[in-house]
């Protein structure tokens, strides 16, 4: 098995390498896919190793391995932006996505059938932004917890496997949530949330949050990423699209962290992180107008890849 790390774009669908970003696949409309599609989300799911999902602009797809082709999803989504899809950890077939008006969908199925779930999320919010879901994160050792981050509209939570769903935002500062991740920790489970005003964790499953300390000039997060051996990172940057981006790197569960230096200052915020328990130590970190940088030493230094690709809004490696 080996890395496989995909890119999914902004009006140039989702390129591919398999040499660890050195050379780039795209594969054009013939294989299923618009070569023009904007590409919100992107999950797998180790039990399918033949297959991503790629949540766009134009519904749901799915990437064949074997067959080199996508294959549209038809789902009761197709019309709606599909921004986030994840999978249930212990079981593939039950899949969650979001769109924008913000939603929710849930299959058990594998994406044969779905379930438009009970949620109040605004189609607008006060400065006129239409909501959307930036992430679905189900809890890696308890899947009956997801948490849904909505932008904007504070944070969603069940406890039934993704059936019915609970707003929280008691102690964020902000409703508008780019991203969340699950740490586990002596038996105890905390949650971080990346906003607009600043990194915030809890520790009661999210009743309640208070604001977590980084150095940086602008308190403007984007992604989180939390390891199993207490490595965490975070994007940073100056908004969307931004000027410059920063990535902050954990060693303690979160409780302090560390600029990691960069080769060069991006060009905007950085914006998605690609990590994978395969191998820790390979990270992929990518800005929001296209810049790539590679790590092969778990987040401690970073090369920058050659290629750019335009606007990025997600990522994903995983063994293949």
């Amino acid at each position: 098995m080996k890395p496989k790390f995909y890119v999914g774009t902004i009006g140039m669908s989702v390129w591919f390498t398999e040499d660890l970003g050195e050379t780039w696949v795209r594969p054009n409309s013939e294989h299923g896919m618009h070569n023009e599609s904007r590409i919100w989300g992107l999950a797998a799911h180790p039990d399918r190793p033949d297959s991503v999902l790629a949540a766009t602009d134009r519904g749901l797809n799915r990437w064949s391995e074997k067959e080199k082709r996508w294959q549209h999803l038809a789902t009761p989504m197709d019309g709606q932006h599909i921004w986030q899809v994840a999978h249930a950890p212990d079981d593939p077939d039950l899949i969650i996505a979001g769109v924008s008006p913000g939603g929710l969908y849930r299959s058990e199925n594998g994406g044969g059938s779905w379930e438009k779930l009970k949620l109040d999320i605004p189609v607008t919010c006060e400065f006129n932004v239409i909501s959307r879901i930036t992430q679905i994160v189900f809890d890696p050792k308890d899947s009956n917890t997801v948490w849904a981050s909505v932008e904007i509209d504070a944070i969603w939570r069940s406890t039934d496997r993704g059936r019915t769903w609970t707003r929280i935002n008691k102690g964020l500062p902000s409703d508008d949530i780019h991203g969340i991740t699950v740490v586990h920790r002596n038996n105890a489970r905390r949650l971080f949330a990346a906003t607009n005003r600043g990194l915030h964790a809890s520790e009661d499953d999210g009743d309640s949050f208070s604001q977590v300390s980084v150095d940086t000039p602008r308190q403007y997060f984007r992604a989180v990423y939390a390891g199993t051996d207490g490595t965490m990172l975070v994007t940073n940057g100056d908004g969307p699209p931004g000027s410059w981006g920063r990535i902050y790197r954990s060693d303690d569960f979160g409780e302090t962290w560390t600029n990691v230096a960069l080769p060069n200052e991006p060009n905007s915020t950085l914006w998605t992180i690609a990590a994978h328990p395969f191998d820790p130590k390979l990270v992929f970190v990518c800005s929001n107008l296209g810049e790539i940088y590679r790590s092969t030493d778990g987040a401690r230094s970073f090369v920058k890849l050659k290629r750019e690709m335009g606007e990025i809004r997600s990522s994903l490696w995983r063994p293949v």
